[in-house]
């Protein structure tokens, strides 16, 4: 039987790079599949109205993407492309008002605001878990590290931030007429309609009644809350 050793090539005139060649000629060929794609964290991308347009002005710039999801792009990359895959991807992002997360510390805050408004996607909201623990827990972090990282970042709190998030969607409910306040209250997981009240009065400056009669109606969108 053949003893069968390999040997790393220290040139790519015949093969590939990531190609071996075993002691009897054959050449094997190792692919490291982290060397094919390259990840990016964006900065305040936590509204889907984007998304389209992005991955179209990409792939116009000849990157494949492999993904985009909100503040996550992932795309097509090796070591002999990533610098000219990264210029590419920072240039199509600057031209929709978006940078890249450049520290943990802000792709941790991006995280934190994508996790809230994903408890928004399905209603009616049931918060099993205290969204402190939910957040810690996803995150793998001490939930008063998060608090005070969000707020040095954002200026606000994550809670003050969520209670936005959710009288944006009480707006959108609003402007359905599909619900009464009180079948709102319930969707959002309010105690009771006259803690909605009062919460949405502080943050909009009218009660929900004088809100739904103007159908003057400003909405946010989640990347203009903070």
């Amino acid at each position: 039987m053949l003893a069968c050793t390999t040997q790393r090539l220290t040139t790519g005139a015949l093969y590939p790079e990531h190609t071996t060649l075993s002691t009897v000629g054959f050449p094997l060929l190792i692919i490291n599949t982290m060397d094919l794609q390259k990840e990016f964290w964006i900065k305040n991308m936590v509204c889907s109205r984007c998304l389209k347009v992005i991955t179209q002005e990409l792939e116009e710039m000849g990157i494949t993407v492999l993904s985009l999801e909100l503040g996550k792009l992932l795309v097509e990359s090796s070591k002999n492309t990533n610098t000219e895959v990264t210029y590419k991807v920072t240039k199509v992002l600057h031209s929709n008002d978006f940078d890249i997360v450049q520290s943990e510390g802000e792709m941790l805050v991006e995280r934190i605001k994508i996790i809230l408004i994903e408890q928004l996607d399905e209603l009616p909201l049931t918060l099993k878990v205290k969204t402190s623990e939910h957040l810690s827990s996803t995150l793998h972090r001490d939930y008063k590290a998060l608090s005070k990282l969000f707020s040095s970042k954002e200026k606000t709190t994550i809670e003050k931030y969520f209670i936005k998030l959710k009288i944006e969607k009480v707006k959108e409910l609003i402007q359905l007429k599909q619900h009464s306040f009180s079948d709102i209250g319930y969707l959002l997981d309010y105690s009771s309609v006259n803690h909605l009240s009062r919460q949405f009065k502080d943050v909009v400056g009218m009660s929900m009644s004088d809100y739904k009669n103007t159908e003057k109606w400003k909405r946010n969108f989640y990347d203009e809350i903070i």
